[in-house]
């Protein structure tokens, strides 16, 4: 009965028109708010696209519980000095951010009655970008009038991240530290949006970082997360094809294992105050080789919710 509902609920997260793997465990899930917000994604205004710099050292674990991985950290530091190599190990962060921007945009405008259509958006309020690597997403939140921080658990990212940002005095405001966000909770930050995009399939403990996200959001604010789907053809497109065949990835980048589907995603977010309100996947068109937001979150995807007032 409760994988039925979540099937449901992730239908409505999209379009009716969406095909959901329903390969998900029985759960008891909580009420869940059908007022669940969707639209044509194709109306979307496109944010101007990002120039393509940045970043080994890893922050200290302390007595902090931390969702790290040392062995994924590890692993990006290693490549950490090609992230502004827009034809490097991060290609496909570059050209999909356009479009994880584009439904950026759109929702956290929606969310907090901001013109999608003005230059800077999100003058007014404060961002975090949980696994910012070298701030190639800051920097575009930065220029959109967003005052954000940025941190990472591997200094190199960091040291990457500053430099290229001081280039730009639109971006040189960027807030870097080389930290974690249980950490971050343990200062008692808040933000009014927390960002974490391609992060949480690196960590050890999911369900760990996102009650540390959602601790991050203040009362009515928002959390995004964007990840890739554990499915058969996420395995074949996401590691065979991009790390093995195109060469897109380092080989061992991604382990099929540590992905998460959309339903478990919804759950874990539940359970840490965070109501998903909207879903939406990437597609990549070989022939353009430009990515677009999508019915279909078999791969990719992306996901918009609010933290629960307390």
């Amino acid at each position: 009965m409760a994988s039925k509902l979540l099937f449901t609920r992730l239908q409505t997260l999209t379009r009716p028109s969406l095909k959901v793997l329903s390969q998900f465990p029985q759960f008891i899930l909580p009420k869940i708010s059908p007022e669940i917000h969707t639209r044509q994604y194709s109306d979307l205004p496109q944010p101007p696209s990002v120039d393509a710099v940045a970043a080994p050292s890893v922050v200290s674990s302390s007595n902090v519980k931390s969702s790290l991985n040392e062995n994924e950290l590890r692993k990006f530091s290693a490549i950490a000095e090609t992230w502004w190599d827009a034809d490097g190990p991060f290609k496909p962060l570059h050209v999909m951010n356009p479009t994880r921007l584009a439904f950026i945009r759109s929702t956290l405008c929606r969310h907090f009655g901001k013109d999608p259509n003005c230059t800077r958006p999100f003058e007014g309020l404060k961002f975090v970008d949980v696994g910012c690597g070298g701030g190639i997403l800051s920097e575009p939140l930065a220029r959109m009038g967003a005052t954000v921080t940025g941190v990472d658990a591997v200094e190199k990212n960091i040291k990457i991240a500053r430099l290229h940002a001081d280039l730009d005095s639109l971006t040189s405001s960027i807030d870097y530290r080389c930290t974690t966000a249980e950490k971050l909770v343990e200062e008692q930050m808040q933000y009014d949006a927390v960002i974490s995009l391609e992060v949480i399939e690196h960590v050890a403990e999911p369900a760990e970082f996102c009650k540390s996200l959602s601790a991050l959001t203040s009362s009515g604010g928002a959390t995004i997360i964007s990840t890739i789907n554990r499915s058969m053809r996420a395995y074949a497109t996401a590691i065979v094809v991009a790390e093995y065949v195109l060469h897109w990835l380092p080989r061992g980048t991604h382990q099929w294992s540590s992905f998460l589907t959309p339903e478990e995603l919804v759950l874990i977010l539940q359970r840490a105050s965070i109501s998903v309100q909207e879903m939406a996947g990437f597609v990549y068109d070989p022939l353009t080789g430009h990515w677009s937001l999508s019915d279909d979150i078999s791969v990719n995807f992306i996901a918009f919710g609010t933290k629960n007032s307390e």
